[in-house]
This record gives C-alpha cells, sequence and structure tokens, in this order.
C-alpha cells in the first residue's frame, strides 16, 4: 500500500509541537494538575482547573521553544537532539521567537486573567536562569535547576487557593530530589553528546563512577522524600505503601547501576524514573480521594 503524504501545514504543525517537548510538558501538566487537586478536600473548582491547566501547558510549551532557541548550537552538536526544528533547519529563529512570544503571552493572559500570575517565575527561571545562566557553567546545573523545574504543584495548588502553603513545597521537594538521578541516568548514557556539546554535565566533569554513585544517593534521598506527604499528613498510609514499593524498585536500579554500569541498564534507569514520578503523583491523587 503507499503511503499517503500529509499537508504541508500538517508537518509544519509537527514541528512547532516539537519546540514545546511535548512529552515533558505533558509529565509537568500532570504535576500541575495534581497539586490542584491536592490542594483542596474535594472537587477542584472548574474554572481554576481549566484556566490553570491551559495556562501552565502554554506557558511551559513557551518556555521550552525558548529553551530549544538558546539551546539549538548545542542540540546540533548532539545525536539526542540534532533533529529539533532548529538544528535541523525546518524552522527558524524568527519563526520560535514569534511562536514562544504568542504561546506564552496567551497562557500568561489566561493565568493573570483567570487565574494569577506566579506561573512567570517558572518561565523565567527554566527559560533565562537555568537556561543562559547556570546549565553552562556547573555540573550542578540539574541540582540547581532542578529548582525551576519542581515548581508545576505550588503554581497547581496556588492556581486554586492563590497561596502556597508547606504542603505544596512537600511536592516541589520531591520532584526537585527526583531531577538529579532522573537526568543523571540519561546523561551516563548520553556522555560523549554532552561532552562535544560543551555543557558541563557530572559525568564529563567527573567521570562515570563518580556519576553513578551520587545517582544511588540521590535516590536514596528521594525515597525519604517521597515519605514527607504522609509524614506531614498529606496523604495516608496506602501513598506510602505505594511509595516504598516505587522507591524500592528506583533504589535496586540504582544500587545495580552503581555496582556495574552498562548502557541497556542506564537507559532503563532512566525511562523508569519518568514512570515513577507519574506513578508516585498519581498514587497521591488515589490516596487524597480514598476513605481514610
Amino acid at each position: 500500500m503507499s503511503s499517503i503524504a500529509l499537508p504541508a501545514g500538517s508537518s509544519l504543525a509537527r514541528q512547532y509541537l516539537a519546540l514545546t517537548k511535548p512529552r515533558v510538558n505533558l509529565l509537568i501538566v500532570f504535576c500541575a494538575v495534581i497539586g490542584m487537586f491536592m490542594s483542596v478536600p474535594g472537587l477542584v473548582p472548574l474554572q481554576p482547573f481549566l484556566a490553570g491547566t491551559v495556562g501552565i501547558t502554554l506557558v511551559a510549551g513557551a518556555a521550552a521553544a525558548i529553551n530549544c532557541l538558546v539551546e539549538s548550537h548545542i542540540d546540533a552538536k548532539m545525536a539526542r537532539t540534532a533533529w529539533r526544528p532548529l538544528p535541523s533547519g525546518t524552522l527558524t529563529v524568527r519563526q520560535t521567537i514569534v511562536f514562544s512570544v504568542l504561546l506564552g503571552g496567551l497562557g500568561m493572559f489566561i493565568l493573570f486573567a483567570f487565574v494569577n500570575g506566579l506561573t512567570f517565575a517558572t518561565f523565567v527561571g527554566y527559560a533565562v536562569i537555568y537556561t543562559l545562566v547556570l546549565k553552562p557553567l556547573t555540573p550542578q546545573n540539574i541540582v540547581i535547576g532542578g529548582a525551576s523545574g519542581a515548581m508545576p504543584p505550588v503554581l497547581g495548588w496556588a492556581a486554586v487557593t492563590n497561596s502556597a502553603p508547606p504542603e505544596a513545597w512537600v511536592l516541589f521537594l520531591i520532584i526537585f530530589v527526583w531531577t538529579p538521578p532522573h537526568f543523571w541516568a540519561l546523561a551516563l548514557y548520553r556522555a560523549d553528546d554532552y561532552a562535544r556539546s560543551g555543557l558541563p554535565m557530572l559525568p564529563v566533569t567527573h567521570g562515570q563512577q563518580f556519576t553513578q554513585l551520587h545517582i544511588l544517593l540521590y535516590t536514596l534521598l528521594l525515597v525519604a522524600t517521597s515519605l514527607l506527604p504522609t509524614a506531614v499528613g498529606l496523604s495516608g498510609l496506602w501513598y506510602m505503601a505505594a511509595a516504598l514499593v516505587l522507591g524500592g524498585r528506583f533504589v535496586q536500579l540504582a544500587w545495580r547501576l552503581q555496582r556495574a554500569y552498562s548502557e541497556p541498564l542506564a537507559r532503563q534507569t532512566f525511562k523508569y524514573s519518568i514512570w515513577y514520578l507519574a506513578a508516585l503523583f498519581a498514587a497521591l491523587l488515589i490516596d487524597h480521594y480514598l476513605p481514610q
């Protein structure tokens, strides 16, 4: 059967979608939505839920597009990212800037008009402070920059209650501690890419074994941090059991990786880390609505 050619507009739309890093954006929005539901004992009011979700999605997508723009020269040197629209030449710098301004502007308008403007902090943190300042300067870029990536549940919470109490920052802390072992597992099997790019990622600056050890240490810290929702009364024993099971598997992978590195194991650890965070936050949501 011959293939059916897609219209040019459809292909162009996929290129613009790629600028928003949709898989990353999906996890960001999911964590923000969990923050919304955790902020109230019952159901989330419809307006902040819809407006907050749409606004956060648009602003996060605009931040990702700015990140692609700033790092296009680096992406071109890495096999993992050379296909992206800017280094591959399928979109221009001007198109990317216009797209980001329109997307971010619409998102910020929705948040300011119908919710609040707190998401601006994440936009500045990720697209400017992390990408321009921290990432090129220090091998601890992932640790420090994780503060920006960990903001979604706080922003989701604030979208509903217009406040960010300590419980919201507990959710922030989980993602903050999760970020280093997640990205360092990727950096291990993409070390050659990062070396070519000139970015001071930990496996490049401190070596493979040092990185493997820190993945294990951060994973152990993550398991302890994941129990904080139960400790502060935000969740119950069902969530705690799920967190221990999910964390136990993460520790097992990190321990095996620390003892004997292999690229398939590093890939497996990276992929599991994504599934781990999604499952952990889903467990928070389920526990939130279970009878205690």
